[in-house]
């Protein structure tokens, strides 16, 4: 992505004016999603009305939960290596995700009478929410930016993502055997499929993980590709839609407090469990072409940092220290360090996530 392609005038804005754009967005995309599939407010199965219901009572839960944080002494503890910009963050409240994922899951429970598959996709964003959870708390009970372990952290998901997984080959042993591709073609993947659905469980949950970078960043982008996802698979799966829009709209009350300057972050106990919603609801749909195109923002964030280890690592002199491919990874630390301000970067990260989400329709 070329700094040039964007202008300054266009992408530098404040974060309220970003999160109200965003706000507009998103909602007029449920509206016009709505419309074409023949869908009014009126019925129990659309993606405006509980977008909006999650929306206003994450947003509304907010002004209560994040006092909490803050009296709890939830602080972030900032990388020392990071940007500099960054420093003046430490202490900000983490773990917003313990309050803003309650009210989508609950909401998609209830309205969908408690769905089999709504429950377990519920169940899978709990639990890689938990892990998320567990890596903030180590974090924050050491003061220091070290959780778990990167091994620990990935056991951990792979575990989850193979319990998910066995639970869908024994709901579904039949259907869920190949991939759907674009203009009717499959590819049968027989066994293997198995080996690459637990991949891409463990990398998305990763993957929106290392966009939660910087004010907003995370929450949009996510919301974005939730409420795509959900357009696209309304037609066959009207409970997940369902979850979509209401995971969609509780990240967009999230992002009310968590617009820049953040008065809370999201943490790892929220990015970890929005990657993993993502890739459950693709698997239970059969959509992980779509999330590929969808994720195509939280792939080059982990194809920045992929690389710059690999490069690092390979260009290491006899004193021990490498070169850099990037300024810093993942990519959007990369933009900062290059003079990019940081509501330019939401800014056009949201444009390219949209973009995305238009081609993912406009293909699948």
């Amino acid at each position: 992505m070329d700094a040039k392609l964007f202008s300054t005038q266009t992408l530098n804005l404040s974060g309220m004016r970003l999160f109200v754009l965003l706000t507009i967005g998103l909602s007029t995309f449920a509206l016009i999603a709505d419309e074409m599939a023949g869908r009014s407010l009126a019925q129990v199965f659309s993606l405006t009305l509980p977008f909006w219901f999650c929306a206003v009572s994450a947003a509304g839960l907010g002004f209560w939960a994040v006092p909490s944080l803050r009296a709890l002494k939830a602080g972030q503890v900032i990388r020392e290596d990071g940007p500099k910009s960054h420093l003046k963050k430490a202490g900000t409240p983490t773990m917003g995700g313990v309050f803003f994922l309650p009210v989508a899951l609950l909401v998609a429970l209830i309205w969908s009478g408690f769905s089999a598959s709504v429950v377990a996709v519920s169940v899978l964003t709990l639990a890689y929410g938990a892990i998320g959870w567990i890596d903030d708390w180590q974090i924050i009970r050491g003061c220091s930016n070290k959780g778990i372990t990167p091994r620990m952290k990935l056991l951990l998901q792979v575990g989850v993502g193979s319990l998910f997984c066995l639970w869908l080959a024994w709901t579904q042993p039949a259907t869920i055997t190949t991939v759907a591709l674009p203009l009717g073609f499959m590819l049968p993947l027989g066994f293997f499929f198995w080996v690459v659905a637990v991949f891409v469980l463990a990398a998305e949950s990763n993957a929106t993980n290392l966009t939660d970078g910087v004010d907003g960043l995370a929450g949009g982008t996510v919301a974005i590709a939730l409420l795509g996802l959900g357009a696209l698979i309304g037609p066959t799966s009207p409970e997940l839609m369902l979850f979509c829009a209401c995971l969609s709209g509780s990240c967009l009350g999230f992002l009310l407090h968590n617009r820049n300057p953040a008065r809370v972050f999201m943490g790892n106990t929220g990015s970890t469990a929005l990657g993993g919603a993502l890739a459950g609801v693709a698997l239970l749909t059969n959509s992980l072409f779509a999330l590929l195109i969808l994720s195509g923002l939280f792939l080059i964030e982990t194809l920045s940092v992929m690389l710059q280890v690999g490069y690092y690592k390979a260009t290491k002199g006899p004193d021990g220290i490498g070169k850099r491919f990037f300024k810093m990874s993942p990519y959007h630390n990369h933009l900062e360090l290059s003079g990019w301000s940081e509501t330019r970067i939401v800014a056009a990260f949201y444009v390219i996530a949209g973009l995305l989400s238009f081609v993912t329709l406009a293909v699948c």
